[in-house]
């Protein structure tokens, strides 16, 4: 598989519009991108189907026609932990099938953006969480910070968890979560400075704001392609 792992800080800081954007990002260098959501926890009933907002918009910002079902092969109707929402259903979540769907997907692609659920650990069976997840699908991880109150610590310790993987931080992008947030540019700073150095040695992709309109190519627009076309160069 050719892609980025895209984790974050927490959840509700904005993974799925840094994937949506990301794809785009991708897809405008010229690449088929297929964005995946593996597991996606909440639906809502819309127009006589049950549907995952975050699916919905990954499929918009791919250029691949990719069905609801393939971008997201496990979706969950209550909106919680997976493990739980899944509970609720009377259901597993089974390991391998839905590494080979992840798979399937992504072998029609050039690149695919396989965004994760929560944060980097999340339960999703007993033996089973979303960092064994990215280390059995072994992409180079991108990590979300959602800027707020205690962002360096939550970014410095999941950088450690991946590391602790044996998997690369590929890069990070700031994701403003908190608009009254102080001091912005010294925890840019401070964050840089860490992240960028040994161990990690990822690169800042882009320091995304609070946008009124967040679609893809809006997120995109804060994502320059520079580093975008390295990161290309760092494949086999």
């Amino acid at each position: 598989m050719r892609g980025f792992f895209i984790t974050g800080t927490d959840t509700e800081i904005g993974k799925t519009c840094i994937s949506a954007g990301l794809t785009h990002a991708f897809a405008q260098l010229g690449l088929r991108v297929a964005a995946i959501k593996p597991i996606a926890a909440g639906q809502d009933f819309v127009d006589g189907a049950w549907v995952n907002e975050d699916v919905r918009r990954l499929r918009a910002a791919s250029n691949m026609a990719l069905s609801d079902a393939e971008v997201g092969p496990l979706q969950l109707r209550a909106a919680c932990a997976p493990h739980i929402a899944a509970r609720l259903e009377d259901c597993t979540i089974d390991r391998e099938p839905l590494l080979h769907a992840v798979r399937s997907t992504a072998a029609r692609a050039e690149l695919c953006i396989v965004e994760g659920v929560g944060g980097f650990r999340v339960p999703l069976s007993p033996h089973w969480d979303t960092a064994d997840l990215a280390a059995d699908l072994q992409l180079p991880v991108v990590l979300v910070v959602g800027l707020r109150l205690g962002c360096i610590n939550h970014a410095l310790l999941t950088a450690e968890a991946i590391a602790a993987r044996g998997l690369r931080l590929a890069a990070w992008v700031a994701n403003t979560v908190d608009t009254e947030m102080p001091h912005v540019a010294d925890n840019l700073a401070a964050l840089t400075a860490v992240l960028s150095a040994a161990p990690f040695n990822a690169p800042c992709w882009g320091h995304v704001p609070r946008l009124f309109d967040p679609s893809p190519a809006a997120v995109a627009a804060h994502l320059p392609q520079p580093p975008l076309l390295q990161a290309l160069e760092s494949f086999p």
